[in-house]
């Protein structure tokens, strides 16, 4: 069994299941999917993707407001331990930086990462990290605000392997997308053959990203076989021992929260 460690639940096409994410459930589970995690990105859509998640026991979830968010409603450190307390929230984020997609002066985005942090380490829940052309202040921040205490994942990984072992020194785990199925994505699969066995995971980020074989297309969680298969094959292991470790990595990180 599987378990994406990071979808947008509330993003994806339910076209192929006629618009029932009852079907899609069903369906996803009957591909071998245990379990995944729903990640928040805007405080204002945060209630329509918890009502959408909160009858189904293998999701859990996640608040927080994504880097690249800017007309939107800025979080406090009160709001998103208000709303960590939700049963099936196990994890603040997704939070972090980004450089590729914001200009300028990005004191707004630093600003918020520190909230994230500060209402992790308050409630003692994970971080999911999203960095991307910000490796640097990604790391600083997080040193800064002592992210160690409680860990989290530097999830969609796409830097290279002296990033990875940085975050691994802080208590972070690295989780592979799709990407490290693209063939240029050479730095990435380097760092997926390297990261120790106890701290690695997998996912889709779904309906982004999608893995080949079905690059281009929407993606959508039961596609996290496909990163499972390439991870074993660059580790030189059969894919059965991939889903099996990264799925205890993914509960020993999250814990057995989240399944009301």
């Amino acid at each position: 069994m599987l378990i994406d460690s990071h979808c947008h639940l509330d993003r994806l096409d339910l076209k192929p299941y006629d618009g029932d994410f009852s079907r899609f459930m069903f369906e996803t589970q009957a591909t071998g999917i245990d379990h995944m995690l729903c990640v928040s990105i805007s405080m204002e859509k945060w209630p329509g993707m918890m009502d959408l998640v909160s009858g189904f026991d293998r999701i859990s979830a996640s608040v927080g407001v994504h880097p690249n968010e800017q007309e939107c409603h800025e979080p406090t450190v009160e709001e998103l331990v208000e709303r960590s307390s939700h049963p099936k929230i196990v994890a603040i984020g997704e939070t972090g930086l980004d450089y590729f997609r914001s200009e300028g002066d990005l004191a707004w985005q630093h600003n918020r990462f520190r909230t994230h942090i500060r209402a992790a380490k308050q409630i003692g829940k994970p971080l999911i990290i999203h960095t991307r052309d910000a490796k640097e202040d990604t790391l600083r921040i997080l040193r800064e605000e002592g992210a160690d205490e409680v860990g989290g994942v530097l999830h969609c990984f796409t830097e290279d392997w002296d990033t990875a072992r940085q975050a691994l020194d802080l208590n972070f785990y690295i989780s592979f997308s799709g990407i490290v199925t693209f063939k240029n994505a050479t730095q990435i699969q380097d760092a997926a053959q390297k990261v120790p066995d106890d701290r690695y995971m997998i996912e889709t980020d779904s309906p982004y990203l999608a893995p080949i074989p079905h690059r281009g297309k929407p993606n959508y969680p039961h596609h996290v076989r496909h990163v499972a298969q390439f991870v074993a094959d660059l580790r030189g292991i059969p894919v059965a021992q991939v889903a099996e470790q990264s799925s205890k990595n993914y509960w020993a990180l999250f814990g057995g929260q989240g399944n009301a």
